[in-house]
């Protein structure tokens, strides 16, 4: 008997075993609300996850549904969508930043090595999820966990790279941070 020939392309083979690079989640909240219908109450979950390769990229997404399951499913589809790139300097990020959104507003510092992670729940699980081991954050505003979560993804798009910052000038990294009246030693 002649072997199946795969169909448009694809290998005979599970394609589930090649997956693309392995991503962190982190679920960071899960909300469960009521819609009241003639037969009583319809209830259905909305659920913000954290997804980020711990190198340097994050992005948060939410998710809803009649089921935990399934909103957790789509809100991480949803992150991974809509990921971006994190300037890191090592462990830790370059410099602080205040992110804000809504009357949400987080306050990121970098930190010395061994700090570890020094920030609440939601902004703790997006800095897992970037890769940054040493941070302090604190939340200055509202504390609920939509804010503090987009108010941190604020922060975290605001900063940029010594790299970015000098292309933007002209000039190398090296020029970028010279102190102003030294000479040139070679």
């Amino acid at each position: 008997m002649a072997e199946r020939q795969p169909r448009h392309g694809r290998d005979s083979r599970d394609s589930r075993d090649f997956k693309t690079p392995e991503f962190e989640e982190r679920v960071i909240h899960i909300n469960r609300v009521a819609k009241v219908v003639k037969g009583g109450r319809r209830f259905g979950f909305n659920a913000l996850v954290a997804v980020g390769d711990g190198k340097g990229k994050v992005g948060i997404g939410l998710g809803k549904a009649n089921e935990v399951a399934e909103a957790i499913r789509k809100g991480t589809e949803a992150a991974k969508k809509h990921m971006v790139v994190v300037p890191l300097l090592g462990p830790t990020i370059p410099y602080s930043v205040i992110g804000k959104f809504g009357a949400g507003r987080v306050l990121v510092r970098p930190a010395s090595p061994g700090t570890g992670i020094v920030a609440g729940g939601g902004v703790r699980a997006i800095m897992e999820c970037v890769g940054i081991k040493d941070v302090l954050a604190k939340s200055l505003g509202s504390n609920t966990p939509h804010n503090l979560v987009k108010a941190t993804m604020a922060a975290l798009m605001e900063m940029r790279s010594a790299t970015d910052v000098a292309r933007a000038r002209g000039m190398t990294v090296k020029e970028l941070f010279r102190v102003p009246g030294e000479a040139d030693h070679g």
